[in-house]
């Protein structure tokens, strides 16, 4: 999920393992399985081989959204469009943006959003996910502060206004 979510990081497999409290061995398997699929791409730096999602699969965009419902995202986005008022972009930071399930969705939110709402979507959607979601509300006219938040942390960008990409 952590590689699909985010086709642009690359992770190895000690790093992984560590990461998910799994055998280095048991997720070399599952590892080599997508990459003998073409599911993922490998990379070997020294020692290290690297994993990449890799964008170019046929099955890439389908695999992609299957991990953003997995995780929920895609009812989250179809809220926040519909219910919060005039929203100018929505990201993910930290592990979700990762594609780490810590139980924990950050999500940013820059526009003039209704507060009410929020809380009242946030509640639900907690229930419905069993996660808790911790959001972050910056104003319109706050572009810079929503950027600097972004920058050197993982995040990854649901929404903007005026583009059809999630």
């Amino acid at each position: 999920m952590r590689l699909l979510l985010n086709p642009q990081n690359k992770a190895y497999l000690r790093g992984m393992a560590k990461e998910f409290g799994a055998s280095p061995g048991q997720l070399r398997d599952e590892l080599n399985q997508l990459a003998n699929a073409d599911i993922l791409k490998t990379e070997r730096v020294g020692r290290q081989v690297f994993y990449q999602a890799n964008r170019e699969h046929a099955l890439f965009p389908e695999l992609n959204s299957m991990v953003r419902k997995a995780l929920g995202m895609d009812r989250i986005l179809d809220s926040i469009l519909r219910r919060l008022g005039d929203l100018e972009r929505a990201a993910l930071i930290d592990d979700y943006a990762e594609g780490r399930d810590s139980g924990l969705i950050d999500l940013v939110l820059l526009g003039n959003i209704d507060h009410d709402n929020l809380s009242d979507l946030t509640r639900k959607t907690e229930k419905y996910l069993s996660r808790r979601i911790r959001t972050l509300v910056y104003e319109s006219g706050d572009e810079r502060a929503f950027e600097n938040l972004l920058k050197g942390r993982p995040s990854l960008l649901l929404w903007k206004r005026g583009t059809d990409d999630r």
